[in-house]
């Protein structure tokens, strides 16, 4: 495979130098956090930087969730004391649903440039971005990544979609960016008005994928390939043409975590996505996105080099209501953590009429006794509720990242 298929050399470094290199940069961003951050001047206050040097050091670190962003910013505006550089120095200021306020930068300052590349994205070529440049940075992101490939930008921005067919029969974009439902929808009403695309490459995301759209993208001759980010932390994992997973981004360090908890799960084993990034503005150290996925063995065939996930597998927030009460993954997992017999648990919520029914599935090696009522105390001292205790094989609970599974019906 030639040199000019890859973004830059770093996408197939040796696995050994590539991991030095980001455990390396990984303890100067914990330095340059604890120093120009005021959260995590705080939150790693007695974490001496130059040790964080490998991921078991890492994983000794607290996580930073998503939804407690709000709160902190709420408190600091407005960025909650996140940012690694001074307010005025970001070049944007962005607010996504939450409302969450999130710094931008000039340039590809959230790392799309990689994920064009892999699209199939070439200098020269016209991009249609569909992507929202209101409020939210989805659109300046995407358009950072067209301009890094040296790209122009027609800004269609979301909607007007005859105002959009009108502008692909002019300019003849050779590729699209935006969400792949919009992009299907383009592509049959162009067709439809007898309007000829001439779109060769299209980087999506915003929303899942299915092999039925890929299929209908792929139908009308449009090689279509996901990137996988968020407005926090830039880019995350992106699609190759192999297309088996998505490739991490070069300058990101990413666990996969058991929901509610900061422990990091075998590989392959489903969890939550927890990502630290290696870029000064926003140092976001242990960031929890809420979505599930997990880490796939061995590497690409496209010649890329670095770990893989398996994509978007849902959410990790599993937070539930019993019986009036708030039930929590962390719970779960302080529950099962006084019990060094339980391997894995996973609490089953079910019920009909507003009956509600917990039961802890336990993975564990074999009967124990007193095992079950001992649980169920525990149980009832963490979550302020009773439940029941089931003690199962180990291995025989689903691989779903679900720490709680609610299958209550409410018919």
């Amino acid at each position: 495979m030639s040199e000019q298929e890859f973004f830059d050399d770093l996408e197939t470094r040796d696995p050994e130098a590539r991991e030095r290199d980001l455990m390396a940069a990984l303890a100067a961003q914990i330095a340059h956090a604890k120093s120009n951050s005021s959260y995590f001047g705080t939150t790693l206050a007695d974490v001496d930087a130059a040790a964080i040097n490998n991921r078991q050091a890492l994983a000794a670190l607290p996580v930073t969730r998503k939804s407690d962003l709000v709160e902190h910013q709420a408190a600091l505006p407005p960025f909650g004391g996140l940012n690694g550089v001074p307010v005025g120095e970001a070049a944007y200021v962005y607010q996504s649903p939450g409302p969450i306020y999130e710094p931008g930068g000039h340039g590809d300052f959230w790392r799309m440039g990689r994920s064009f590349w892999s699209a199939g994205i070439r200098p020269g070529d016209i991009v249609h971005n569909t992507f929202s440049y209101h409020l939210t940075p989805a659109g300046r992101m995407m358009e950072g990544g067209a301009h890094a490939l040296g790209c122009p930008v027609f800004p269609g921005g979301v909607g007007n979609t005859e105002q959009q067919i009108a502008a692909i029969a002019h300019l003849q974009p050779a590729a699209y960016a935006g969400t792949p439902s919009f992009l299907k929808i383009l592509l049959e009403k162009s067709a439809e008005a007898g309007v000829k695309h001439a779109y060769r490459s299209a980087a999506v995301g915003g929303e899942a994928l299915p092999p039925s759209v890929r299929k209908d993208i792929n139908d009308h001759g449009v090689n279509v390939l996901q990137g996988y980010g968020t407005a926090d932390l830039g880019l995350i994992a992106y699609e190759s043409n192999a297309k088996e997973g998505m490739i991490l981004d070069e300058h990101v360090v990413v666990e996969i975590l058991r929901p509610g908890s900061g422990d990091p799960v075998a590989d392959g084993e489903v969890g939550e996505v927890v990502v630290t990034v290696l870029a000064p503005t926003y140092p976001l150290i242990r960031f929890a996105t809420g979505d599930l996925s997990a880490i796939m063995a061995g590497q690409s065939p496209c010649g890329r080099t670095n770990q893989r996930i398996k994509g978007w597998m849902g959410r990790a927030d599993q937070t539930t209501k019993v019986k009036g009460m708030f039930v929590h993954p962390a719970q779960v997992n302080q529950t099962a953590a006084r019990h060094s017999e339980i391997k894995k648990a996973r609490l089953v919520v079910d019920g009909t009429g507003g009956r509600d029914v917990m039961t802890l599935k336990c993975e564990v090696d074999g009967p124990a006794d007193g095992l079950a009522a001992a649980i169920a105390e525990s149980i009832q001292a963490v979550c302020k509720l009773r439940g029941e205790v089931e003690l199962v094989d180990v291995g025989s609970l689903p691989n779903d990242g679900k720490v709680i599974d609610d299958v209550r019906t409410y018919e």
